[in-house]
């Protein structure tokens, strides 16, 4: 587990002093990232309580101790905050059992947003010593039946004679017994029950493991990885399953790339991006975004910020599907994809070409072409044999982009002459910096680090950063940020 963090506070909690308070009692200072209550003891020790929110007056139970920290359980609250809320889920809690999957639905959603955008704001300044000069207003979307990707867990419990499908309890790997689940589409939820049932009845309960959601626009697809064969009486289970529930099976003996239909034809899955007129089909088993509602957002808002013009050539970093590259087809002169998954780059072509013969209503897409690459090995040499490009959008993994940031710090370095720098790259004379980076980010800290690379020695000004809730009740932070050239 990894070590706790400390924030500052969400917002502003009621001050009282330590030694007006009854002995035990602890008042509540900020929030950390994994929804716990940090406060520190008389004698100046920072403990995190699980449960506990912003400003609220606790007793805790210690079950951790460091030298410079403790962890503690909720014992008691004295006095309540007013962003407490009731969680909307039965399973969620501090009980034995309860469902790890959120950890956020005590917290009002407004509250989870502002303590998520400080998260934000704190690495940047932290990690990366960077403020934006502009904090964007939070993206925000549905709070409830938002998550459209999941991967349940399954398991024959025989102690128990059932079978539960879900997520895994809290601080546990044993599987949480949910009856429900109100962060997955209505539908879905309405579906749990009957698939315990489906799995309890089939032969091979024993040996399926995991159930992968992927739901587009109009289909539900379900990957079901199966460790043995299938006897003909499962498929046939699945098949009236299938058919009862409006479930395109999907089936997975070994590893992703085993994954197929369980039965050929039917509606493709896909998902739409409107506001640009583009259809991107996917594979349940591809990269998409957990929450479309969110995404179509998050994609109008990204391309608004870089204001491609007619005439610009701009290069999609981890370009997945072509989440962003497609739609970016529809303003730019030019557009290069870059990923390094060689499937994920086959698909962006096929959607490409799909979206291309698609297109009556609107003017063709511009010339795009997609390239496959390990963007962690990325180099100042490769950088420049790119290409320039007026505008760049990059929206990496967890890891961030931290290669590509500092390939393109250090041709800036050697441009200037800076000591220590290492010579220009071969062509790098005619070659020039994008004007403006837009980049989505997965992880805070791998943004600030990016962040803190570009500004102080990528030549550049961070002029927007804001968080983005793609994962209600959730202590994911989904974030965008905005550099200018300097």
């Amino acid at each position: 587990m990894s070590e706790p963090k400390e924030l500052s506070p969400s917002f502003e909690p009621v001050a009282q002093d330590a030694a007006d308070l009854p002995e035990g009692w602890l008042q509540v200072q900020s929030m950390d990232l994994d929804a716990q209550g940090v406060a520190r003891k008389p004698d100046g020790k920072v403990i995190f309580i699980d449960g506990a929110l912003t400003s609220e007056l606790v007793t805790a139970n210690t079950h951790r101790k460091k030298n410079n920290w403790e962890q503690a359980s909720l014992v008691a609250i004295h006095r309540e905050s007013s962003q407490r809320v009731r969680p909307g889920c039965q399973h969620f809690g501090l009980h034995a059992g309860a469902c790890g999957g959120c950890k956020m639905q005590h917290l009002h959603v407004g509250a989870q947003v502002a303590v998520k955008q400080r998260v934000l704001e704190d690495n940047l300044w932290h990690l990366g010593k960077v403020k934006a000069e502009t904090v964007m207003r939070p993206i925000e979307g549905p709070a409830w039946g938002y998550r459209y990707r999941a991967r349940l867990a399954v398991r024959h419990v025989i102690k128990k004679g059932q079978v539960l499908v879900g997520f895994h309890e809290r601080k546990s790997r044993y599987i949480a017994d949910m009856q429900t689940c109100k962060i997955l589409p209505p539908h879905v939820d309405a579906m749990l029950m009957p698939l315990r049932a489906l799995i309890a009845s089939m032969d091979a309960r024993d040996t399926c493991p995991q159930i992968e959601l992927a739901c587009g626009d109009s289909v539900t697809a379900m990957v079901l990885r199966h460790l043995e064969p299938l006897s003909a009486g499962d498929i046939d289970r699945l098949r009236a399953f299938g058919a009862e529930h409006g479930v395109q099976w999907w089936l997975q003996p070994k590893g992703p790339d085993t994954v197929k239909l369980l039965d050929e034809g039917g509606e493709q899955l896909s998902y739409a991006l409107p506001d640009f007129g583009i259809t991107m089909p996917f594979k349940p088993t591809d990269f998409t975004q957990v929450n479309p509602h969110i995404n179509r957002v998050l994609v109008s808002r990204a391309l608004r910020l870089l204001d491609v013009q007619p005439q610009e050539r701009v290069i999609d970093w981890f370009c997945g599907l072509g989440n962003f590259t497609l739609p970016l087809a529809t303003q730019a002169r030019e557009v290069l994809g870059i990923e390094g998954s060689e499937a994920l780059v086959a698909r962006s072509r096929e959607n490409y070409v799909l979206n291309q013969a698609v297109a009556q209503d609107r003017k063709a897409l511009a010339a795009t072409s997609f390239v496959a690459r390990n963007l962690f090995e990325m180099t100042p040499e490769m950088l420049v044999a790119d290409g320039a490009a007026d505008k760049w959008l990059v929206d990496p993994p967890r890891e961030g982009a931290f290669a590509l940031a500092k390939a393109l710090a250090d041709i800036e370095q050697a441009r200037i002459g800076a000591e220590g720098a290492g010579p220009l790259p071969a062509g790098a004379e005619g070659w020039t910096p994008p004007k403006r980076i837009v980049y989505v980010s997965c992880n805070p800290a791998t943004l600030a680090r990016d962040a803190g690379l570009l500004v102080h020695l990528g030549g550049y000004r961070c002029t927007a950063a804001g968080m983005v809730n793609m994962f209600p009740h959730t202590a994911h932070v989904e974030s965008m940020a905005v550099f200018e050239r300097a």
